[in-house]
């Protein structure tokens, strides 16, 4: 077996994911936040890993499986920046322009601010990745 298809297979089989959270901010208002560990669940197009404040200083993320032919559907990064994680498959990133990038297991792929675009699964399996996303604005540290 390849190694592409043991992560995935050790991804999918232990179905969940280490967050670990280690924020000091300056502005003081971390005693909220704490390391939690979020169980990925089979069965679900997206899960909401971290959905914010209270529990994040600005990170929001999640789990997504598309089957084959499948779309997450047009959306935009607005004032966030977005990362992707491929856990498994393959397939697309297109964008409003009609530009894409192919995307496949053990690739990261970043999307900055103000970005449209939408995600297909092109291969013969599910695509499963985790996606990232934080508040693009610059802080005045």
């Amino acid at each position: 077996m390849r190694l592409k298809s043991h992560i995935a297979l050790i991804a999918t089989t232990l179905g969940f994911i280490f967050l670990v959270i280690n924020w000091q901010s300056a502005r003081g208002d971390d005693s909220k936040l704490h390391a939690k560990v979020i169980p990925f669940k089979s069965g679900e197009k997206v899960q909401q890993l971290l959905d914010g404040p209270p529990g994040t200083v600005t990170m929001k993320s999640g789990y997504v499986t598309l089957a084959p032919g499948e779309t997450v559907g047009k959306h935009s990064t607005g004032h966030n920046e977005e990362e992707l994680v491929i856990l498994a498959g393959r397939g697309e990133m297109i964008f409003k322009d009609g530009s894409k990038l192919e995307i496949a297991a053990n690739q990261a792929l970043y999307c900055p601010p103000d970005t449209e675009h939408d995600v297909k699964n092109t291969g013969t399996e599910p695509l499963r990745y985790v996606f990232i996303v934080a508040n693009a604005a610059k802080s005045a540290h």
